[in-house]
């Protein structure tokens, strides 16, 4: 008799073990993912890095992919030869060929970039010849006084190909291509079993009041600020430099309350473009705390890296983070690679014991 009521209870019992069981599963499957904020201000090379993570991580781009990227470089094209004709005239820059480039100039500002879809002879023309123009050399040198995409020389230089009828865009031509970010975009990776889920948001001000809806459970932020920008101004005030701007926002980002628990990953990006601009623009003439050589790229990353990891609280004042800083260039794919597998690891032995991983 003693065994009539056995049956029930261990039957009870094994369904108890299963949902157990489930549970841990799920819980242990759900700590497989880490979630990852992508931050920083405006033109700091955000999206470009989440291009290198599809590239390295994800499933790339196939050509069917690049394909669909040609009107927006033919915009681009379009945008950065527009605001160099704009420029000359508000620079008061006289063109310097006898090659009709004020009517090529009018050629130009009568097109709207957002209405091109493709590079026609006619405008492929002007282009090169307002290009290769003395005077719009002289301004583009002077770029730093105006927003001017860094991908300019870069298309225009290679306009020919650009302009071929069967162009497909490489990867790098994808890379360069100049979308400004609005709102909030999701990326997954699955690295090594583990998903790393990158949430790219918009730098500039007006869409940094969406950020606070990412900024639950998150596991690490990367915050990316551009070496390059010690001699610019910000897109949304002309008197406000942005590499100043950048440090403000890292400093009110790395104090955040919700970030407590949140490892900080900085990288100091567009360091190719610091080292060609840094020979003719010296960093002393925006920062005069810099003490060091005039033209001299390292002793400019230095000095750099040392103003952002002050802005950490110092360890008496409380809520002191570790900072693993990287130099970036986020056009350069195998540099990209290179730092995001010491970063990858950098977070999992971070996160080995609170995620399971071991």
């Amino acid at each position: 008799m003693g065994n009539c009521c056995s049956d029930p209870d261990s039957e009870a019992k094994r369904r108890n073990e299963e949902i157990e069981r489930v549970l841990n599963r799920d819980k242990k499957n759900a700590r497989r993912e880490l979630k990852l904020l992508l931050l920083g201000a405006g033109e700091s090379g955000k999206s470009t890095f989440i291009k290198q993570m599809r590239i390295i991580h994800g499933q790339g781009y196939t050509a069917e992919d690049r394909k669909t990227f040609r009107v927006l470089v033919f915009e681009n094209v379009h945008k950065v030869i527009r605001t160099l004709c704009e420029q000359m005239d508000n620079l008061q820059i006289e063109y310097d060929k006898e090659i009709n480039a004020d009517e090529y100039a009018d050629q130009i500002l009568d097109i709207d970039p957002e209405t091109v879809t493709s590079l026609t002879p006619e405008n492929v023309t002007a282009i090169k010849s307002l290009w290769a123009d003395d005077g719009v050399q002289a301004c583009y040198d002077r770029k730093r006084e105006f927003q001017l995409a860094d991908s300019c020389a870069y298309y225009l230089n290679d306009i020919d190909r650009l302009a071929l009828p069967d162009y497909i865009p490489t990867e790098q031509d994808v890379l360069r291509v100049r979308v400004p970010t609005t709102g909030i975009s999701e990326y997954p990776f699955d690295m090594d079993r583990v998903i790393f889920r990158m949430v790219d948001v918009g730098g500039q001000r007006s869409e940094r009041r969406k950020w606070i809806h990412c900024f639950e459970n998150v596991t690490s932020i990367m915050f990316l600020a551009a070496l390059s920008e010690y001699d610019q101004y910000l897109f949304e005030s002309t008197k406000e430099n942005r590499m100043q701007e950048s440090q403000a926002l890292f400093r009110t980002i790395i104090t955040y309350p919700w970030f407590q628990q949140s490892s900080v990953i900085l990288f100091l990006n567009k360091k190719d473009l610091l080292e060609e601009k840094i020979k003719r623009s010296h960093i002393k003439d925006y920062f005069a705390q810099f003490e060091g050589e005039q033209g001299n790229a390292e002793q400019a990353k230095e000095f750099i890296l040392r103003m952002y990891l002050s802005l950490n609280p110092q360890p008496e004042q409380g809520d002191a983070k570790t900072i693993y800083s990287h130099y970036t260039q986020a056009t350069d794919t195998e540099n990209i690679r290179f730092v995001f597998a010491a970063v990858k690891d950098t977070i999992l032995q971070l996160n080995l014991k609170e995620y399971n991983l071991v």
